[in-house]
């Protein structure tokens, strides 16, 4: 056999899930061209400098992906319980000496960028759920009260944390993370009831004793929100004008009227996809969409043909990640969701996300990485 072809078969790069790979740079691509335009408007000249640093961390992303598809996901359940741990007491930390922001405690200030405990929390909860869950079996009818005690701790103490922040947008998402991991393994249909009964009737006491005024007022609004156009309506009704706008092929690049004149908040972050849906319509939108519907399709094939069960959590919960994110961020911006500060994975800006994002797909390469014994 040729030596050159030996070399080539024997390259660790022939074993990276290349379909992983390109449809996050196709992601990343619409990512930064929505970025560029979201930042260059007649009015943006104190947000522009966010697109060059939205490119580092592209860049650091990138490297962490990588590093991390080469190293034995092995590594990861044993660090698990240790990430945790220091992610929950950074989450302490910044209870009492974070940076605050609009009205909220969530970031550790560290010079070079503002550092946000409980968005990599989440990584850390798809890390130990995937080392808690694995040693569980799933045979029989699923997890019952002894299986679940442990997983809900470890949910509910950060989740409680970060509601005080106060961040229930964060803390919804890890719920919703663990209890898709949860639901991965199968529990109890009676259990499953019980909590469903239990949430009905806890939802009354959450709305009088839990919820804030302005975490009420959002989910008025979501039902009304011409109420207060000019008040907790307004991020709503802006976004819906700026998606419906741009109709089928939108207005064109840096066209957006809701954007570039800023009339949309957040247009950066939160609102990422409307500057999108505005600018390339319902075309451009529905691209996004296909792509994210390809990632999932490949996280689930790579799920189902890991070579543990650990291999198979961690994926599970990247997706449960990345999906709910997708689901409440473009839910939000068209309507169909309260308006919650949720970014949108590989599009909004974000330092923190982007870390977060890239490290937990570096996690589900590792374990394509890793299918095949050669």
């Amino acid at each position: 056999m040729d030596i050159g072809l030996q070399v080539r078969e024997r390259t660790p790069f022939k074993k990276v899930d290349w379909n992983l790979v390109l449809v996050i740079l196709a992601l990343n691509g619409i990512g930064l061209l929505n970025l560029y335009s979201a930042t260059h408007g007649p009015h943006s000249s104190d947000i522009q400098p966010l697109f060059a640093n939205q490119i580092i961390w592209l860049l650091v992303g990138w490297s962490l992906f990588f590093l991390v598809t080469i190293l034995d996901y092995a590594l990861v359940s044993r660090l698990a319980y240790f990430v945790y741990f220091a992610n929950l007491g950074a989450i302490l930390f910044t209870t009492f000496y974070g940076a605050v922001a609009l009205g909220a405690q969530r970031w550790i200030d560290l010079g070079f960028m503002r550092y946000q405990p409980s968005e990599t929390m989440k990584l850390a909860m798809i890390m130990v759920f995937a080392r808690n869950l694995t040693a569980h079996s799933v045979d029989g009818p699923g997890l019952g009260v002894r299986g679940l005690f442990w997983p809900l701790i470890l949910m509910g103490v950060p989740f409680v944390l970060v509601v005080k922040q106060p961040d229930l947008g964060t803390a919804l998402l890890l719920a919703a993370i663990s209890g898709t991991m949860i639901l991965f393994m199968k529990v109890r249909r009676w259990i499953l009831i019980s909590l469903l009964i239990s949430g009905v009737v806890a939802a009354p006491l959450a709305w009088n004793y839990a919820l804030r005024d302005y975490q009420k007022a959002r989910i008025e609004n979501f039902i009304s929100p011409t109420n207060d156009p000019r008040g907790t309506g307004y991020n709503s009704i802006q976004s819906k004008i700026a998606v419906g706008s741009g109709k089928l092929v939108g207005k064109g690049f840096r066209n957006g009227t809701q954007s570039q004149l800023e009339f949309l908040p957040e247009r950066h972050t939160d609102f990422i996809y409307s500057v999108l849906s505005e600018e390339f319509g319902l075309v451009g939108s529905s691209i996004v969409l296909i792509l994210f519907c390809m990632m999932f399709l490949f996280m689930v094939q790579i799920a189902s043909t890991a070579r543990d069960k650990f291999g198979a959590l961690l994926t599970c919960g990247v997706l449960a990640y990345i999906f709910w994110h997708m689901f409440i961020n473009i839910g939000m911006v068209i309507g169909l969701l309260p308006i919650v500060g949720v970014p949108l994975p590989l599009l909004s800006y974000g330092g923190s996300s982007m870390l977060t994002t890239m490290t937990g797909l570096g996690f589900v390469s590792a374990v394509a990485y890793r299918r095949y014994i050669f």
